[in-house]
């Protein structure tokens, strides 16, 4: 099999009729894949989705390119496989329609055998749609790779290899490597199926299997291998071995020669298990799964699935302390999944938002009923090897999970996944207040009323727990390996009595909340773990985390905010990569650190009357201690630490002191006054110092530019990521120092995309000039070709009469080296 990777060579355009561009031109842009071209659309208050799709239109895309066909193609089999279309994907060949897909998030092959002209020039054309039929921002286009495969008649199925970790004991490994293959010649053919399975360099197991395959049939070889002293597979150690898979003539076989190049898989050697009084277990050892929940989007770059963003975001979550992502509602791009392989983090491999009923109004739910099987089987083909995916989810908040015949596409949905992967558990999101909507009022009054809901964790809590909800989801949670609770901590006990059998998981919960929930996993053996509701920021869903302050001209009242908010502004991480003040607490409450945390809440915002917070949101503070314009103003400092109580410094001066865990747990809330100096925290236990840490205030800002990798290979996967800071000679971060910056990309690169982690915005992506947000923005910077690439940044800091100027130079070595 030949695979070449079709990056470039792409133009997009606008949709036209069958009678356009032939009396008018119809302008075309060149891309280079992945791409997003829905992120440099406008924005308007007016838009059909509004804040759901973060205020972006609906839109239609056509994306164009020439393929040559040599004349040696002929008899072999050409496909495309593209890995992630949005939406309703329509691909034509010369015109002629080859295959389509509504999934925008499926990765799915397209035969583009029958329409081929040999000898010549083809068309490419893929016709794209969204609107209206995402809950979140979309994206639109070819936003994850396309690829060209080029086949034998005899060959290896793409997918075609699946590798199995039968069992691990006293250090050598058994695998069962299942390897498809098609014979679409007009003979019978016998092949012989050699698989070398490899750790680094170091050959660790070989076998071979003659197959043989009639006209048009497809077989799969399986074969057993034994590898011994095998280094296993973890997030602490993640061990990838490699199998190559390659057909040859059999001795005494009709075959003719070798009949592909041969197939590689990267593979990972550890085994699952979930026991609802042993919880999860990674080779034998216990995990509990420190999640977060994530979106598609890569922020600045829109919804394109560019290599080095999704291995930078996992880099990123790992070191805040997450060990899990969750697929947020969909498929993971394939070069997000080998980031995970590459550097330990578990995932939740998640399907579908929805299965027959709407959330939106031209959603998915149109289309399940037909493609579900289809892409369903995608998800498992495509990510079956990937030693990162533990858990395969069926969906998240299904409404009709709660019916008898939700209940039953539960079990097909289930069934279907295991006669495809018998290695993994099988998961769905459950929201179960969702389940019991209709009756949600009298629930409610049955709980007490509202004001009694509310004490016992939230509406979602008190509904969830109730009887009603748990009759109506006792069948579909049958069809489970282990049940996904979205916000419904109420049950992880009561359930372990009631439904002993039953495992849980924390599929989706609210970030505030983790000092709670944290302790509830630990303590109840049936819960394997949390995934927080985000742990990276996402554009869409504008503003549910965001702080509802009086004085707000956007504030609407309704969960989601006016224009021009841009991203939900509840995760962890911002959009650019930069860890909020609710992502130091929560490594906190994990207990993977012990230094406490200072954070800051605005002054500017000292007073000002707020609604109730949504339980997505967090406070509005930055840790800094600089804060011009507001000596003498009163502001509130929060510290987060793991203690009972925590004195407050100012200059070595007791300003203030409280106790740890009044409102929340592991965290202290003190008033005093700004005044410059060295703020410093001291938490004690038991009246002893247990830790300190301390904030300073800054001195004149300065630009700051610096570059997270200066060497960069021209491939289609590589970026470079420019942090763009306002910082004082010492290195302290200047947080109201904020102002434009403008970069300018030259040589062997271009600009990308430019943003800062503002949650509210009119600024574009796609615009060289940025305003920084709490001291900070991040441009990136894409190869074009071998060479050097020069990157300027020039802003006027507060207070200067002149501008600033910084300048990096980076290099694109050539991807063969």
């Amino acid at each position: 099999m030949a695979v070449t990777t079709l990056a470039t060579g792409w133009h997009y355009r606008t949709p036209v009729g069958p009678f356009g561009g032939v009396f008018d031109a119809v302008p075309v842009t060149p891309v280079r894949l992945p791409h997003d071209a829905l992120r440099d659309e406008t924005r308007t208050p007016d838009a059909p989705a509004r804040g759901a799709a973060a205020y972006y239109p609906n839109a239609g895309y056509t994306y164009l390119r020439d393929l040559e066909v040599p004349e040696s193609w002929r008899g072999r089999i050409v496909r495309l496989e593209i890995q992630g279309a949005m939406r309703r994907a329509q691909v034509f060949v010369n015109d002629e329609l080859a295959g389509n897909r509504a999934d925008g998030y499926a990765r799915f092959f397209v035969d583009l055998t029958p329409y081929l002209r040999f000898g010549e020039t083809n068309t490419i054309r893929i016709e794209l749609r969204v609107g209206q039929d995402s809950r979140w921002y979309s994206g639109a286009g070819l936003h994850r790779p396309v690829l060209l495969h080029v086949d034998e008649p005899v060959h290896i199925e793409p997918d075609g290899v699946a590798i199995r970790t039968l069992r691990v004991e006293d250090g050598e490994a058994v695998l069962e490597v299942l390897t498809e293959v098609t014979n679409r010649s007009m003979v019978t053919e016998t092949v012989r199926v050699t698989t070398d399975i490899r750790f680094g360099a170091e050959l660790v197991e070989h076998d071979e299997t003659p197959l043989t395959l009639a006209p048009g049939e497809t077989a799969t070889a399986r074969q057993l291998v034994y590898v011994e002293n095998a280094a296993l597979w973890s997030v602490d150690a993640p061990n990838l071995h490699t199998a190559t898979v390659s057909l040859g003539g059999a001795v005494g076989g009709g075959a003719r020669g070798d009949h592909a190049t041969p197939h590689e898989v990267a593979f990972g050697i550890r085994t699952i298990t979930v026991h609802p009084r042993r919880g999860l277990r990674i080779n034998g050892e216990e995990v509990l799964l420190r999640g977060a929940c994530i979106h598609h989007d890569n922020g600045p770059l829109g919804a394109a699935a560019i290599g080095r963003a999704e291995e930078r975001r996992i880099e990123l979550l790992k070191a805040a302390g997450f060990n899990a992502i969750r697929a947020a509602h969909n498929p993971l791009s394939v070069a997000m999944l080998d980031a995970c392989d590459r550097l330990g983090m578990l995932v939740m491999d998640e399907a579908f938002d929805m299965w027959t009923r709407f959330k939106s109004p031209y959603d998915y739910a149109a289309e399940f009923p037909q493609w579900w099987q289809e892409d369903l089987t995608s998800l498992v083909r495509k990510d079956r090897n990937h030693p990162s995916v533990i858990l395969y989810s069926i969906g998240n908040e299904i409404a009709e999970v709660g019916t008898p015949h939700g209940a039953r596409w539960a079990r097909r949905l289930a069934e279907h996944i295991r006669a495809l992967d018998p290695t993994r558990p099988v998961t769905n999101g459950v929201n179960a207040m969702l389940a019991v909507i209709d009756e949600a009022p009298q629930v409610i009054e049955k709980l007490g009323g509202l004001n009694a809901a509310m004490a016992g964790g939230g509406p979602f809590n008190a509904v969830a727990a109730s009887p009603s909800a748990s009759a109506r989801i006792e069948e579909s949670s049958a069809a489970l390996d282990v049940l996904g609770l979205n916000y419904a901590d109420a049950r992880y006990a009561a359930d372990a009595e009631a439904y002993p059998h039953r495992v849980i998981v924390g599929s989706e919960t609210f970030p505030s909340q983790i000092g709670r929930l944290w302790p509830l996993v630990e303590q109840n053996a049936n819960v394997i773990g949390d995934f927080t509701w985000t742990g990276w920021d996402y554009l869409g869903e504008v503003g549910i985390g965001s702080i509802p302050y009086a004085d707000d001209e956007n504030a609407s009242g309704a969960l989601e905010r006016e224009y021009p908010w841009l991203t939900a502004w509840c995760g962890d991480l911002d959009i650019t990569g930069w860890r909020r003040s609710i992502s130091f607490y929560r490594e906190i409450v994990f207990g993977l650190r012990s230094e406490p945390y200072i954070a800051v809440q605005r002054p500017d915002r000292y007073g000002v009357a707020t609604g109730t917070p949504s339980p997505w949101s967090w406070s509005d503070t930055v840790s800094s201690w600089t804060w011009s314009g507001f000596d003498g103003k009163p502001v509130t400092v929060e510290v987060y630490a793991d203690g009972d109580e925590v004195r407050l410094l100012l200059d070595g001066d007791e300003v203030g002191r409280a106790a740890v865990g009044e409102s929340l747990p592991k965290l202290a809330s003190i008033e005093t006054d700004y005044r410059p100096g060295e703020l410093t925290a001291v938490v004690l236990r038991d009246g002893r110092e247990v830790g300190r840490t301390s904030l300073r205030t800054a001195g004149a800002p300065r630009l700051t530019v610096t570059v997270d990798r200066a060497e960069l290979r021209d491939d289609d996967d590589d970026l470079a990521f420019v942090a763009i800071e306002w910082r004082d000679s010492f290195g302290i971060l200047v947080a109201d120092a904020d102002t434009d910056v403008t970069v300018e990309v030259s040589g062997a690169g271009v600009l990308a995309g430019l943003a800062s982690g503002a949650p509210a915005t009119v600024e574009r992506f796609d615009a060289a000039t940025r305003r920084t947000f709490d001291g900070r923005a991040i441009a990136v910077v894409r190869p074009t070709g071998p060479g050097p690439i020069r990157v300027r940044v020039t802003a006027r800091g507060r207070g200067q009469e002149r501008s600033e100027e910084r300048e990096l130079e980076l290099t694109v070595r050539s991807a063969d080296v």
